[in-house]
């Protein structure tokens, strides 16, 4: 199949950025995390913020360039001094010669950068600039008899710049929702925002939708997920942040007011906000009584007892945060709080939940920091609740030779301490009930070949989901990328996974199990020539004590022809795993704004094509055909078919 691949290409043609392999290795390990599945919609959504607007790298402003967001502060430094006192870069292959880069970083950020400076493109700056795209897929096989809709899932989103203004709203439909419903009548999901960036006193405000990242983000982080891979080249950066939300998590945002301000080295921002989450209602003896259960996340309305739980709670947020930058530190303080419309009581009677919240308001406290002496980096945060408990964070990033990063977290986050819209650095999106310690490294082994690792111990002092007991769990990661040209690329990783989980159908206390998952994964991708790439990918996954083996491969190919504007992109994928506990996990090219990460187990195979047509040059017209063909341990066979067009203008 390979070889015939190679043959059938050779009178094709592509040029199309591929996303960099550990952004994608980040986003599978983002989807294999159940309890925090919209962190992938999030993240994706911001790469492809940055390839529509790339970061102008030999901007002198520390902000452009902290908007690479997985770079390391100690990368995004050195990238800023660089500039300052070297002067312009002229070419990305220039990037690796700079301390803190080297070969496998400066080709993970070139999809995301331009060599432009701000100042030369001044005059065109208050120009007008719109997009519109929307997207509608179907998947069969998802059909429901209760579902108050149709089946098929609809976003658009549009966005306009002119000079320091941009604005811009966002609206989706998921299966089985209706398309307009309510009073008034409005999409299931409707989100706007209005935005100022300046330069002097007021650098920014926004009104509208949101989203807030302090510090490590154990107070307040709604932008991205701290939960990262353990062979990226850095951690995701620390820096402050607030902008307009344009993702379709339908819960984790604020609405209302933002700003930020500045005075040389001191930086001032305050929000407000008034929005409506998800929740499930009860009463213990009439309205008056009513209290909120819990929360619901999934964001998917699609059956009246769902319709129910729709905004049913008014959250109502507020906050000041106050940093300082010094020569080669920065120092900040947060206060922020949230009020409920309704009290919520989230104990209940499971022993699990004793240290979950109750009442109707929570205010947190943080002071953070980070600094640099010569090469090291050390960063961390303490944020407290009312209730005296806390979370704290302490790293630190070193280089001891040009070829070799050091990197090294610990957190302990007290059993107790709540936060509705924080998450910081950790394996789950809990900021709770977790004690660990994470190192990582990158090295330069040789010329062309780079080794990465990591480790991450923890251990949890109270009990958590599916463990009624105090556990601990590890994470190993060993991963080898080799560049011998720019045509060719080779990578292989080895992880190695042991968690702890109560034992499936024990009577009384249950017994805790060790299960282990060791994965293999090497894939190679090949340049042809300058218009055509091609990708081969073979994982391995063995689960104990279950004895379950996965087994995975596949082949894709992207073209584009020569003589009209088509590109093509196509994958025949082939999978057998004994149960859904060796399930795999890949990334698949997809439509604008939206993401393919499936989870494949038991027996078949998955194939996809995807067609991009260039109109003009100010439209474009994608379509996506994809069939999963399995037989799933247990069942029979089955066919799931899906379709996905989106259309795309920009003027």
């Amino acid at each position: 199949m390979i070889f015939s691949l190679f043959l059938f290409a050779a009178k094709c043609f592509c040029q199309e950025t591929n996303v960099s392999d550990i952004i994608i290795s980040i986003a599978e390990e983002l989807a294999a995390n159940e309890e925090n599945p919209e962190a992938v919609s999030t993240f994706i959504d911001r790469l492809h913020e940055l390839a529509e607007e790339p970061v102008k790298i030999n901007s002198p402003e520390k902000e452009e360039i902290s908007k690479l967001f997985f770079l390391s502060d100690f990368q995004v430094k050195a990238l800023t001094d660089y500039v300052h006192t070297t002067g312009q870069i002229v070419s990305v292959y220039e990037l690796a010669n700079i301390p803190g880069f080297d070969k496998e970083t400066a080709e993970m950020i070139i999809p995301f950068i331009s060599l432009e400076n701000k100042m030369t493109i001044s005059q065109d700056s208050v120009r007008w600039k719109n997009s519109l795209i929307s997207n509608f897929s179907f998947r069969t096989g998802a059909n429901d008899a209760s579902s108050l809709g149709s089946d098929w899932k609809i976003l658009t989103k549009y966005k306009f710049t002119s000079g320091g203004f941009s604005g811009g709203f966002t609206l989706e439909k998921d299966p089985g929702e209706k398309l307009i419903s309510g009073k008034p009548p409005l999409p299931d999901f409707l989100s706007a925002h209005l935005a100022f960036n300046g330069t002097g006193l007021v650098r920014k405000i926004i009104i509208g939708d949101y989203s807030i990242r302090i510090g490590q983000g154990t107070n307040i982080n709604t932008g991205t997920s701290r939960c990262i891979s353990l062979t990226s080249p850095g951690y995701i950066s620390a820096s402050d942040e607030i902008k307009p939300y344009t993702s379709t998590e339908e819960n984790r945002f604020f609405r209302g007011m933002a700003a930020v301000f500045s005075i040389k080295n001191l930086d001032l921002s305050t929000f407000l906000s008034k929005n409506y989450s998800d929740a499930t209602i009860v009463s213990s003896g009439g309205s008056a009584n009513e209290y909120i259960e819990n929360f619901y996340s999934a964001g998917v309305h699609n059956t009246p007892s769902l319709l129910k739980k729709k905004d049913a709670v008014a959250v109502l947020a507020y906050g000041i945060l106050l940093s300082y930058n010094f020569n080669n530190m920065k120092v900040g303080l947060a206060w922020s709080e949230n009020r409920f419309s309704l009290p919520l009581d989230l104990t209940g009677n499971d022993p699990e939940k004793v240290y979950n919240f109750k009442g109707d308001h929570n205010n947190l406290y943080s002071l953070y920091y980070n600094t640099f002496i010569k090469k090291i980096l050390f960063y961390g945060e303490l944020s407290v609740n009312e209730n005296r408990k806390f979370a704290v964070i302490q790293g630190i990033s070193l280089r001891p030779s040009d070829r070799l990063t050091l990197n090294f977290t610990f957190r302990n986050y007290n059993a107790g301490f709540i936060t509705f819209f924080g998450q910081g650095a950790g394996s789950g999106s809990n900021t709770s009930n977790e004690m660990g310690i994470l190192g990582n490294f990158t090295f330069e082994a040789a010329r062309h070949l780079f080794i990465s690792g990591g480790c991450d111990v923890e251990h949890f002092p109270w009990l958590k989901y599916r463990c009624s007991a105090p556990s601990e769990a590890v994470r190993q990661e060993i991963k080898a990328n080799y560049l011998p040209s720019e045509k060719l690329t080779i990578d292989a990783s080895y992880r190695y996974r042991l968690s702890v989980s109560d034992s499936a159908g024990a009577q009384g206390i249950p017994d805790q199990k060790k299960v282990i998952t060791k994965t293999f994964k090497s894939s190679v991708r090949y340049t042809v020539n300058d218009n055509l790439t091609l990708g081969t990918r073979i994982d391995f996954s063995f689960v104990n004590p279950y004895s379950s083996r996965g087994v995975m491969l596949f082949q894709e190919i992207s073209y584009k022809f020569r003589k009209i504007p088509l590109t093509l992109w196509g994958r025949y994928c082939l999978f057998k795993t004994d149960d859904w506990n060796s399930r795999m996990y890949t990334y698949e090219n997809d439509l604008l704004y939206s993401f393919s990460i499936p989870a494949l187990y038991g027996e078949g195979s998955r194939s996809y094509i995807m067609v991009k047509w260039e109109i003009s040059g100010f439209s474009e017209l994608r379509i996506k055909y994809g069939i999963t063909s399995s037989v799933p341990a247990g069942k029979s066979f089955e066919n799931t078919e899906e379709i996905k067009i989106q259309f795309r203008i920009w003027f």
